[in-house]
């Protein structure tokens, strides 16, 4: 079930890309983020298996202003076997964001919910590791270069007021029970008063998407229960002190 508790989160960067996938060679960005990547800076700063983040909103906060750049990128993706740069080197233009800033609006989404793992429980977790700047890996906007600033909001932010046609956008990717992705695409979207509604039925079936999990015995398994014990021990300091 989804929380009733929203969360809320400021982002910001000098650049941003949120990569069309209907344009194969060049890279063209939407003119705001998507949900997946609003979801992807949430997990980079709290991602647990008991749940996943229900995007609500994405508030934008700067008009939005387009840029060209030329970009070095590869014509491969990463394997077993090591890539060798000046083999695969391809330089691209793209067509990016400048100076962006928004707001996510965010709630837990759990099939279960148990005494030990309340949604409250995750909620505070992520406000203390926003407020302290913590996060797994760093959030980046669209593309892993361009990196994301993040703070608490504070009330005062105020949205553009100019309305954004989008038309579709690749809401997020879908996996079924055994792994297999497939895109998921909302239609006749626009940013109305600053604000790209999130809370479509495209987001209902994200919430039932389900990906592989390692093994338990696992390497990234035991990471991720390294990750999860430290976490819910500075809980647990926090909440007593």
């Amino acid at each position: 079930m989804i929380d009733k508790e929203i969360v809320r989160i400021k982002v910001q960067g000098d650049f941003a890309c949120f990569t069309r996938p209907d344009l194969k060679v060049e890279r063209m960005t939407y003119p705001c983020m998507t949900p997946s990547a609003a979801r992807g800076i949430l997990d980079s700063i709290l991602w647990k298996p008991e749940f996943q983040w229900y995007v609500r909103r994405i508030i934008v906060l700067n008009p939005v202003r387009f840029f060209s750049v030329k970009r070095n990128e590869i014509n491969s993706k990463q394997g077993r076997n090591p890539i060798v740069i000046e083999d695969k080197r391809a330089q691209r233009n793209s067509i990016v964001l400048r100076n962006v800033a928004y707001i996510i609006e965010a709630s837990i989404y759990q099939k279960e919910t148990t005494d030990k793992n309340p949604p409250k429980k995750y909620v505070e977790m992520f406000k203390r590791r926003v407020r302290k700047g913590q996060c797994y890996r760093r959030p980046y906007l669209g593309t892993r270069e361009f990196y994301a600033e993040f703070s608490e909001a504070d009330g005062k932010e105020m949205p553009i007021s100019e309305p954004i046609p989008i038309g579709s956008m690749l809401f997020d990717i879908f996996y079924d029970e055994n792994g297999s992705p497939k895109p998921l695409f909302f239609y006749d979207v626009s940013v109305e008063n600053g604000v790209l509604n999130c809370e479509v039925p495209e987001n209902d079936t994200m919430m039932e998407s389900s990906h592989v999990r390692p093994p338990a015995d696992s390497e990234v398994s035991a990471r991720l229960y390294e990750f999860k014990k430290h976490d819910e021990e500075e809980f647990s300091t926090e909440v007593s002190s």
